[in-house]
């Protein structure tokens, strides 16, 4: 098993470097539009698209920033749900992840 708190704690870092890109974008299209409709319409899509990428990344760090808690708490490989032991594969595979994979299906 991999070095899970210390590849959270790298997403952690990475999410917020990405959150910050997206805010840097959003502050730095604060203008005015382009006078050109179809211009327009083409800002307007990529800034849609930002955003949309803002708040997924801004989800995955409240998950990641959740599971350090829960590691920290000494609770990082119980399954929040059922309390069973969530399987060493699956932390692996989505290290953020608080539910075991049969509680993960169920939801």
């Amino acid at each position: 098993m991999t070095d899970r708190k210390g590849v959270l704690e790298g997403l952690r870092e990475d999410l917020i470097a990405r959150i910050e890109r997206y805010r840097a974008h959003k502050e730095q299209r604060g203008g005015p539009l382009d006078k050109d409709m179809e211009e327009q319409a083409i800002e307007l899509q990529n800034d849609e698209v930002i955003d949309a990428l803002e708040s997924e990344s801004e989800e995955e760090l409240r998950q990641v920033m959740h599971a350090l808690a829960r590691i920290d708490a000494g609770e990082g490989d119980v399954c929040e749900a059922c309390e069973e032991p969530i399987a060493p594969e699956r932390l692996d595979a989505v290290p953020f992840t608080t539910l075991c994979r049969h509680c993960a299906e169920l939801r």
